[in-house]
């Protein structure tokens, strides 16, 4: 979905638009799930990266600007806990019990007409 709103800065708000998101590269160099006796299975996920590409404007009482922009995120880690309980008819199902991440890189290159 795309991202509005505005923010205050200084003599005045900051109006933003981010549209037409899309996840262009994902990577996983470093993936594992094992199973927990008695609670579901844990997944991990290190040193994960993934690159997104959008579109921006923002528009201020002084100026406006719109352009590309491209968000590469890096030294991603993460691990998540699931349970995997018995439903009400004895079908296992799945749930998220726990998820810790961190990421240790973000780079960002707009490109604007300004």
């Amino acid at each position: 979905p795309d991202l509005s709103g505005y923010e205050k800065y200084g003599l005045g708000n900051v109006k933003y638009n981010i549209s037409r998101i899309h996840v262009t590269a994902v990577e996983f160099p470093s993936a594992s799930i094992s199973l927990i006796p008695g609670t579901g299975i844990k997944l991990v996920i290190g040193n994960a990266s993934l690159t997104i590409d959008m579109n921006w404007n923002i528009r201020t009482w002084m100026f406006k600007d719109t352009g590309r922009s491209t968000v590469y995120i890096s030294k991603v880690f993460v691990t998540a806990i699931f349970s995997t309980p018995l439903d009400n008819t004895g079908h296992t199902s799945l749930s998220l019990a726990s998820c810790r991440t961190t990421s240790g890189d973000i780079d960002i290159k707009l490109n604007g007409k300004s």
